[in-house]
């Protein structure tokens, strides 16, 4: 008869729970896997089956009482990690929003806005295009694969046990905020250029002819050109957002390496 001790049985529960804790909590907060139109029960699948795969190949964990002080205290950690990293791609995603606002907004397109039910609010039409463009280069990229190969190497960089987390990783995360206005300018900065010269040009046309009335023909004249404008830029757009991309993914690692840092030895 096989017989298996109580500390076997914690060894065996936390080998699986405290990995699973970190995935399922970056799969919540991140893009794609994040979405609130995914199913949870497969993003709960997944996270399970990969916490299975990846626990044989992680540093020893301590050997605590799943149900003990310090084991939950654990596993609320490895749920902020987990989140923390999640939310660090998620700011890809809201700076190429931030450029569909910006664009939207030239366009004359700020009140046509179509509910998102992945934040729960209404977004402007042109913001969601650029948002489901971000999505399938992400897609394209295997951005998916990268930032799942990021957080699985957090458990060597972090491994689960971990006595404290720097704070500093958590004004790393929020410095990283300001790319959501710098990126997302940047990115609309062609758009909002050659639209703010065609604005400006049919304001100098209404007051060197009043009775052309410029401004009752401005709207469409602006959304055709805005349209056409896109056609033109989007193509161009999968190069920088694999860039965008590819230093998000740098900044995921560097906020893991940050979290293991000792305190005043992070940058």
């Amino acid at each position: 008869m096989i017989n298996f001790t109580l500390d076997q049985w914690y060894g065996w529960i936390n080998a699986f729970l405290w990995p699973f804790a970190r995935l399922l909590a970056m799969f919540s907060v991140a893009p794609v896997f994040g979405e609130s139109t995914a199913p949870s029960i497969p993003k709960v699948g997944l996270a399970a089956v990969v916490a299975i795969v990846v626990a044989p190949t992680l540093p020893p964990f301590p050997a605590l009482a799943t149900s003990s002080y310090e084991g939950l205290l654990i596993l609320a950690q490895q749920v902020f990690i987990g989140m923390a990293l999640g939310f660090v791609m998620r700011i890809c995603f809201s700076a190429v929003q931030t450029a569909g606002d910006f664009v939207g907004l030239q366009m004359g397109l700020s009140l046509a806005t179509l509910y998102d039910p992945s934040t729960h609010s209404n977004t402007e039409v042109v913001a969601r295009l650029f948002n489901i463009l971000a999505m399938l280069v992400f897609l394209v990229f295997n951005g998916h694969l990268l930032m799942l190969d990021v957080l699985i190497r957090s458990f060597t960089a972090l491994p689960i046990g971990h006595p404290s987390l720097n704070p500093a990783a958590w004004m790393g995360i929020a410095e990283l905020g300001g790319k959501i206005f710098s990126s997302g300018l940047l990115l609309a900065l062609p758009l909002i250029a050659a639209l703010l010269t065609l604005n400006i040009s049919l304001g100098i046309l209404n007051r060197a002819a009043p009775q052309l009335s410029a401004f009752s023909v401005g709207f469409p004249i602006m959304l055709i050109s805005g349209v056409l404008l896109l056609t033109v830029v989007l193509p161009h757009t999968p190069s920088y957002l694999n860039e965008f991309y590819q230093e998000m993914l740098g900044h995921m690692a560097r906020i893991a390496d940050t979290f293991a840092a000792p305190r005043g030895g992070a940058n």
